[in-house]
């Protein structure tokens, strides 16, 4: 049987004003098990929490894992999410599932890690940080200490991660002092008086415990070693692994003969310089990033446009400046 409406409803249907519509965007890191990613986590909260018609839903591999990842984001396009803000572990491999929600109309942002340059076009915007401004200046700190250059390990995530790709070409064009070809550039074979040494880099697939065994086997193996730079704070997040490995080279951080310099600014990452456990830090706003994420996809969604890239600015510090370089 047909419903009739009355006069006085379909009247009250004409007249009622339009409600802002709901929507859920999904915020999806490289991995749950990172606290990096906690504070993401935590700003996209806090949009939740302030931005009418906004709905958080922070999800993404328990561990650092590619292919979970991907799936993940599958799984949200088949949803049919409002809008995916995703970090992508492997560009290549995630662009691939994003031209499915390009096809959904689902709009994309990449945070954190964005897209090789032929497929940004599957996404409206990235938001985060200049990653080559990241190694850049992790570069500069080695360079303030030791200006003669030397031999250098560096540490990094995902082999396929942009960002620390991005990380890796900064840290060696400034160590170099020259352009060191398409990202990760070029090892370093003496230019502008920097070595990589044998067996780096180092890739740890943002996993701490492989970071910090990888750096505590290269210091033991290279006694003479003059630096050693890691693109990503998964070297650090181990508070009391990192500690127990960082130790024994306390001296040698303190005169000079050592430096160790790490990406982020984490609360422990902190701690451990000011205990003369390293020696500088580069330190990005992920909590901005969670938070901007979520309001520039309502954003797109509500007919406005975007800032691409949207970046969230740096924080240097080194053993001068530490208790005042992170508000």
């Amino acid at each position: 049987m047909k419903r009739l409406l009355t006069t006085a409803a379909i009247l009250g249907a004409l007249t009622t004003p339009a409600l802002a519509e709901d929507y859920t965007f999904a915020l999806v890191p490289k991995a749950m098990n990172n606290p990096f990613f906690d504070l993401a986590r935590d700003g996209c909260n806090k949009a939740q929490e302030e931005i009418d018609g906004v709905t958080c839903e922070y999800i993404g591999p328990g561990e650092h894992t590619e292919l979970e990842q991907i799936q993940i984001v599958q799984d949200l396009i088949t949803k049919g999410v409002d809008g995916i803000a995703v970090s992508p572990s492997n560009a290549p491999a995630m662009a691939k599932v994003l031209r499915e929600a390009e096809a959904a109309g689902i709009p994309v942002l990449t945070w954190d890690a964005d897209l090789l340059d032929e497929d940004k076009g599957l996404r409206a915007a990235f938001v985060g940080t200049n990653n080559y401004d990241i190694g850049v200046n992790l570069a500069k700190l080695v360079q303030e200490r030791n200006p003669d250059g030397g031999t250098i390990c560096l540490q990094t995530g995902g082999a396929a991660a942009a960002n620390h790709n991005e990380r890796l070409k900064g840290a060696r064009d400034t160590l170099a002092g020259k352009d060191m070809g398409t990202a990760p550039g070029d090892a370093l074979n003496g230019e502008g008086g920097w070595t990589e040494i044998s067996g780096c880099p180092l890739i740890t697939n943002d996993d701490g415990n492989v970071a910090v065994q990888g750096m505590t086997d290269i210091l033991a193996a290279n006694p003479d070693l003059t630096a050693f730079l890691s693109t990503g704070a998964f070297t650090q997040w181990f508070d009391n692994a990192y500690r127990g490995a960082a130790e024994p080279y306390k001296d040698k951080m303190a005169d000079g003969s050592l430096t160790i310099v790490v990406a982020d600014t984490l609360p422990m990452q902190i701690a451990q310089t000011k205990d003369g456990l390293g020696n500088g830090l580069v330190g990005q706003r992920p909590f901005e990033m969670g938070y901007l994420a979520m309001k520039m996809l309502k954003d797109l969604k509500d007919g406005g446009t975007l800032q691409d890239p949207t970046y969230t600015g740096l924080d240097v510090c080194s053993n001068d400046n530490i208790d005042t370089c992170v508000e």
